[in-house]
């Protein structure tokens, strides 16, 4: 099941409009990386056409969620992510619920994409080193 088919199904959470208990780890699996990390990811992938499965923007903890086929995510060594699967559950805003204060949904195909594990941990590898500062004349 795709995670738009999933989320049409995942029950509400009590007393917050929109939101969602999604179940993690039924035929795809979730990767959470500190923004600072997973925004210029997801700019390379986009970048390089790479196929892209949701991705979910979670901004008070600024957080990305990209899911990735389950079995798919091997070792993750060196970089700070987390690898959510059987057992696990996020609360996550339905598809009528794009973008808002709690985040949202930079990418969430209507069909089974996901993100090639592989790929994507490549773009979070990749050196993302802020501008130089102009050298200022003496």
């Amino acid at each position: 099941m795709s995670v738009h088919e999933a989320l049409r199904s995942a029950p509400l959470v009590a007393d917050a409009a929109g939101l969602r208990l999604l179940r993690v780890g039924d035929g795809w699996d979730l990767v959470r990386a500190p923004a600072k990390i997973g925004l210029p990811a997801l700019a390379h992938l986009r970048a390089i056409d790479a196929p892209i499965g949701p991705v979910l923007y979670d901004g008070p903890c600024e957080r990305l969620y990209y899911a990735i086929r389950t079995g798919t995510a091997g070792t993750w060594t060196g970089l700070p992510v987390q690898h959510l699967s059987s057992n696990s559950w996020i609360v996550a805003p339905g598809p009528e619920r794009i973008d808002d204060w709690f985040g949202g949904w930079y990418e969430l195909p209507a069909d089974d994409t996901l993100t090639e594990a592989d790929a994507l941990r490549a773009a979070l590898q990749r050196p993302y080193a802020p501008a130089a500062p102009k050298k200022t004349s003496r």
